[in-house]
C-alpha cells in the first residue's frame, strides 16, 4: 500500500508521486487532490463518466498485470493513500515516474506514455475486452474554467486529437494504443456560468489542445527514438497505409 497521507492541491502541476507494493516491489502511484467542487470526464477504468471527482490516481502495475479486480484494487490504492469520496483511478504498466508536464494559458496536462502495443484505431479484425496491460498513454488535464456537459466530452476528443497529432509528428504511425485513458477536470458550474465549447479552435479547447500536445510529445518522444534505434524484429506494424491498402 502507498505511504498514508492527505493531499490536496489545487493544481495538477503539484500532483504527488508516492509508492505502492506490487509483486513484492515498490512502484509509483501518481496522486492529485484538488477537493471537492470539481467535474471530471473520464474513460478510466475507475470513476469513469461525469461527475463530481476529488482526486485522481495513476498507478503504476507489473508489465502482464493480471489481477481480474482492476477497480477494486484502485479502490485499495486510494484508501491506502487517504483519499477519500469519489475518485478517477488509472492503471499503466508505463513508468509513471516519467510522467511529462504542459501547460498553456492556465490549462494543465499530465501524461504518462508508454508505446510498446499500438496501432490505429480503425484496424481490421474484431475487438474485444480490454484489460489494462503494457503501452498505455494516460492523459490527465486540468481546466481553470467550468465546461458544460457537451464542452467536457468535446475536450476528451480535443485531447485525444491532440494526442494523436503528436504521436504522428513523432513518426509513431499511430493513433494511439488499445488502453489509452483520459480524465479531464474543470471547476464545478455555479449557476449558469459554464463554457459551452471545448473544440480545438474554441478558447479554452485550443489551450488544452497545445498543452495535451506538448506532453504527450515529451512522454513519447524517447520512447520512439529508442524504438527507431533497435533492429527491426518480427512482422511489420500495422500503419495506416497498410490499413488503407486493404
Amino acid at each position: 500500500m502507498p505511504s498514508r497521507t492527505l493531499l490536496t492541491s489545487a493544481s495538477l502541476s503539484d500532483a504527488a508521486l508516492l509508492t505502492h507494493t506490487e509483486q513484492g516491489r515498490d512502484r509509483p502511484l501518481l496522486v492529485w487532490a484538488p477537493g471537492p467542487g470539481v467535474r471530471m470526464v473520464s474513460s478510466a477504468v475507475l470513476g469513469g463518466g461525469i461527475g463530481e471527482r476529488q482526486w485522481v490516481i495513476n498507478a503504476q502495475v507489473p508489465p502482464g498485470y493480471d489481477r481480474l479486480d482492476p477497480v477494486a484494487h484502485l479502490r485499495d490504492l486510494a484508501a491506502g493513500a487517504g483519499l477519500v469520496g469519489a475518485g478517477v483511478g488509472f492503471m499503466t504498466a508505463a513508468s509513471v515516474a516519467d510522467r511529462c508536464h504542459a501547460e498553456d494559458g492556465g490549462v494543465r496536462a499530465v501524461v504518462t506514455a508508454g508505446i510498446g502495443v499500438r496501432g490505429w484505431a480503425a484496424a481490421p479484425g474484431e475487438g474485444g475486452v480490454a484489460i489494462p496491460r503494457p503501452g498505455t498513454i494516460n492523459i490527465i488535464v486540468s481546466l481553470p474554467v467550468p465546461l458544460t456537459d457537451a464542452a467536457l466530452v468535446n475536450a476528451v476528443a480535443t485531447a485525444t486529437e491532440a494526442k494523436v497529432q503528436a504521436l504522428v509528428e513523432l513518426g509513431a504511425d499511430a493513433s494511439g494504443t488499445p488502453t489509452d485513458a483520459v480524465c479531464v477536470a474543470a471547476p464545478s458550474p455555479t449557476g449558469s456560468a459554464a463554457e459551452p465549447f471545448a473544440g480545438p479552435r474554441s478558447l479554452w479547447g485550443a489551450r488544452l489542445a497545445r498543452a495535451v500536445h506538448a506532453a504527450t510529445r515529451a512522454a513519447c518522444a524517447d520512447l520512439i527514438a529508442a524504438e527507431a534505434a533497435k533492429p527491426a524484429d518480427g512482422p511489420p506494424p500495422v500503419t495506416y497505409a497498410s490499413i488503407a491498402s486493404l
